[in-house]
């Protein structure tokens, strides 16, 4: 068993950030500790109890390059249609650009799919991606709890047909996100800033 950060558990959930350039890539990650975080996260909720969810969990070095040849491919587009607003949007753009240009030397790679049997359904899919997403949430908290980082990235899915040749994901299973897991350079997160509770709480009506 990994031993934990000494983190209670309002710590926890406001200091695990998504980590970009604090990635530590030149530590090797233990498939072990990978696999103790999933063990945590298949506690998360899902839709009936159906735990229809995957992880397909990257280490091969040219699996991982190709998948994140396909990520740089994706950033590059989202990239140059975003505006740089402030300094805060452009320290995030410098980061998230580390992460395009570094995806293929995180040690592991972890996607996590659904099954769907088939098409998305049209209409509202938060019944479909609740059953997945707090179960890769679990899985970030859980890997923090360990002194790994990772960052939610979903740049990916403009490619998801050509990732899911390359890996082997049946049309019946949908990928939801991506997350890059290494160990992280030092372990003191801190909370973000966050919008002021009050502008965005409605109380019994909008």
């Amino acid at each position: 068993m990994t031993e934990l950060l000494p983190l209670d558990p309002d710590q926890l959930l406001t200091t695990t950030r998504s980590v970009r350039k604090r990635l530590d890539l030149d530590r090797p990650v233990e498939l072990e500790v990978v696999r103790e975080a999933l063990e945590v996260a298949l506690q998360a909720p899902s839709g009936s109890n159906s735990q229809t969810w995957h992880w397909i969990v990257l280490t091969d070095p040219e699996v991982k390059q190709k998948v994140a040849d396909l990520y740089a491919k994706s950033f590059a587009t989202y990239s140059a249609n975003q505006p740089r607003r402030d300094d805060t949007a452009r320290r995030v753009a410098s980061s998230a650009q580390y992460l395009a240009d570094t995806m293929g030397q995180v040690p592991v790679l972890v996607i996590g799919a659904i099954y769907s049997g088939g098409e998305l359904p049209k209409g509202n899919q938060a019944g479909l991606w609740g059953s997945l997403l707090p179960g890769a949430w679990s899985l970030s908290l859980a890997l923090r709890a360990r002194g790994l980082g990772s960052a939610w990235t979903t740049l990916h899915l403009a490619y998801e047909k050509e990732i899911a040749e390359i890996l082997g994901i049946p049309s019946t299973v949908h990928q939801g996100v991506l997350l890059p897991v290494a160990y992280t350079k030092g372990t003191d997160f801190k909370p973000a800033g966050r919008k002021p509770l009050d502008d965005i709480l409605h109380i019994n009506g909008w």
